[in-house]
């Protein structure tokens, strides 16, 4: 008899789908580089320096004798802290922060290698990239996991937490000694007890 196989669990196909895979690295690589842009441009207007191509893809920009280069190295670092929101905003897993943070750095030295005909053979470049994938990594692995770790909230009422109100019993005595509707009770003074009974609606005054 053949031996039945254990069905998947439940997003199982979704989550390891080649097709949302790519569709996600597709859109954090457009993300990467738009950040990227936006802040080159800003630094190079308020600096007053010329805007080019080659100040977001040609690794040679990234230089540590230059003021552009260290200037250019600072707008690298801050583009992976926002990249770190997009992994979380798209992601939102912490066990997958590090292949997209490593995919998206690997697609940059393939587009900047291409862009620039050769290899990155600047040290700083290197240096920088990886100080901007152990800064996309971690903080992405923070966030991820505190969003994970967040109380999920049942829509609990009352300030006691579990969503019921306790009313008392009809018969349970209150504050002051007295019962609530019909039934058995005590004076407020201990001296005998008492019956309550209802009134009738129709007496005649």
């Amino acid at each position: 008899m053949p031996r039945r196989r254990r069905p998947p669990r439940p997003g199982a196909l979704a989550d390891l789908s080649p097709t949302r895979i790519l569709s996600q690295i597709v859109v954090l690589q457009l993300a990467y580089y738009a950040c990227a842009a936006i802040l080159i441009i800003f630094t190079a207007l308020v600096a007053g320096k010329e805007i080019s191509t080659d100040l977001l893809f040609n690794w040679r920009s990234l230089r540590g004798d230059t003021t552009v280069g260290w200037t250019l190295g600072l707008v690298w670092v801050l583009n992976s802290l926002a990249s770190a929101v997009f992994i979380l905003l798209l992601i939102a897993r912490s066990k997958l922060v590090l292949d997209f943070a490593l995919t998206i750095h690997f697609i940059h030295l393939i587009v900047t290698s291409l862009y620039s005909h050769a290899l990155p053979s600047n040290v700083f470049w290197w240096a920088l990239q990886v100080c901007s994938a152990t800064l996309m990594t971690s903080i992405g692995v923070w966030a991820c996991q505190w969003r994970e770790l967040r109380p999920i909230n049942f829509g609990a009422k009352g300030g006691n937490g579990t969503g019921t109100t306790q009313d008392p019993l009809p018969d349970e005595p209150d504050s002051v000694g007295q019962s609530r509707g019909r039934g058995r009770g005590r004076g407020r003074d201990g001296a005998g007890e008492y019956e309550m009974v209802g009134m009738e609606g129709d007496r005649n005054v």
